[in-house]
């Protein structure tokens, strides 16, 4: 199933001659109200707008032989060596591994803890010392400086980079540092550090040259200083710290597309592996090395242990989607929007300056608010509720006026389940009330028995009660 529209837009680079001001990005987002109104925002549609480009240049290509009159398909994997990596992803990549070496000097503290190591609070200090350096070593210097503006370029890249590394107060990561280094990354794109692209050229070595590095770096910061969750859902989150490599390694998956304006949204490549093959321990590890999504299902098993339906519930319940890769790839970038960018405890954080701009997008369109923007926490809630401009639906197609400023790229029949009339399972209510994978088809769970679910005894929680696991529930979670 493709989009019908021929169209695809992608994030404007800016005009470096029309007098651009930067600015030292700020915290704006002080309470529910702000979210709102951040969903209406040119940082949003800018957001979205990359995310969705990344996305579609990770869908396999369609190769035509016209001479032969044969089609073959192109897929990308994180061992393809056909990827050309221009200047700026090799440089991005050895500035990334030069943080990465600062690890080796700052060794965890071996004391006792009861949460994150404190030696990382060195690692991030160090980093913070040496990234100017770094970015004026790495970037090229037309990107970093502006003569036509006070504050620099570099002002708001640095900010955006810095807070992509997790917290050194708190001792935690989460998806709201992952969506500051896609802000670093999309505020590259938009002072021009990329080549123009081909087919998603330039994209697909943004994922896999640059991207990928910091997922790795990521992953050893939190096995080195044992880094909290920040924000989590605890079993009820997709993951303790990640969600973007998912929407990637999905698309990895999907049928073969001709162009990123005939993306599809059901169907998996033929070689493709089953997305139930999450559950199954010897399958991740032959994957995680091919693929995003099974290589941070891979991370799962690094760091957690038991049944993987008991520790990651909602990864399970996807694991269950028949209409393959291509109708996961489609729910993610849903839920992306209403578990991270929708919620206030991860995108409170989040800084905006020129780049990413607070400031209203007039092509925003009208949906009515859902449970995630309706039950944001208050600054004062015993007063009133500020004025909420009106929302859009992600998946929209931008209205022509916009040109190619920030639209979002089309996708086809992507009505947001979580903003349906339908009643949301009954999962723990709050501002942070996790989605469910509506759009899964997961056979609901046996209830656990004297011999334990399936063969398997019973890890559940002794706090859950005495419930069985709900029937009723079509994700086949527990209540």
């Amino acid at each position: 199933m493709a989009s019908s529209d021929a169209s695809f837009h992608t994030l404007q680079v800016l005009d470096r001659n029309a007098g651009h001001e930067f600015k030292i990005p700020v915290k704006c987002i002080h309470d529910g109200s702000d979210v709102s109104f951040f969903l209406a925002s040119r940082a949003y549609t800018d957001i979205m707008t990359f995310l969705f480009q990344l996305n579609a240049s990770m869908f396999p290509r369609k190769v035509v032989n016209q001479e032969l009159k044969s089609e073959t398909v192109k897929e990308w994997t994180l061992e393809d060596d056909d990827v050309v990596f221009p200047a700026i992803v090799q440089n991005l990549s050895k500035l990334l591994a030069a943080l990465d070496a600062i690890i080796d000097s700052t060794p965890p503290d071996p004391g006792p803890r009861r949460f994150g190591n404190i030696s990382f609070r060195k690692w991030h200090a160090e980093v913070e010392r040496v990234v100017p350096d770094l970015l004026n070593q790495y970037l090229p210097k037309d990107v970093l400086s502006n003569p036509n503006s006070e504050i620099a370029p570099s002002a708001e890249l640095q900010t955006y980079l810095m807070g992509s590394f997790g917290s050194a107060q708190r001792l935690d990561y989460g998806t709201g540092h992952e969506l500051s280094f896609l802000a670093f990354l999309g505020g590259l794109w938009k002072l021009g550090a990329f080549p123009d692209s081909v087919d998603g050229s330039s994209e697909r070595a943004i994922v896999l040259g640059v991207f990928e590095p910091y997922l790795k770096l990521i992953r050893r910061l939190i096995l080195t200083y044992t880094l909290e969750p920040a924000g989590t859902h605890g079993v009820w989150g997709l993951d303790d710290h990640s969600f973007v490599s998912y929407i990637f390694g999905s698309a990895q998956l999907a049928p073969a597309i001709s162009s990123p304006s005939e993306m599809v949204t059901e169907g998996s490549l033929p070689n493709a592996p089953n997305p139930a093959d999450v559950a199954k321990a010897s399958a991740v590890e032959r994957e995680r090395k091919r693929n995003m999504y099974f290589s941070a299902i891979g991370f799962i098993y690094d760091v957690k242990k038991g049944p993987f339906w008991e520790h990651s519930p909602i990864l399970f319940d996807i694991s269950g989607v028949k209409a393959g890769w291509a109708k996961i790839n489609k729910g993610m970038l849903k839920m992306y929007n209403a578990e991270v960018l929708s919620k206030f405890p991860v995108v409170q954080h989040f800084p905006f300056g020129s780049l990413f701009a607070w400031e209203r997008d007039p092509a925003a369109k009208q949906i009515e608010a859902s449970v995630h923007t309706s039950s944001q926490p208050r600054s004062n809630p015993n007063t009133s509720a500020k004025p909420q401009p009106p929302l859009r639906d992600p998946m929209a197609e931008p209205s022509v006026a916009t040109g190619n400023r920030g639209g979002l790229p089309p996708m086809s029949g992507t009505a947001a389940p979580w903003a349906s009339s339908r009643a949301p399972p009954a999962v723990p209510s709050g501002p942070n009330q996790p989605t469910k994978a509506p759009w899964t088809s997961r056979t609901p769970l046996p209830p656990p028995t004297a011999g334990g679910a399936r063969g398997v005894p019973s890890t559940r929680a002794p706090w859950a009660g005495k419930q069985p696991l709900n029937e009723g529930n079509e994700s086949g979670l527990r209540r």
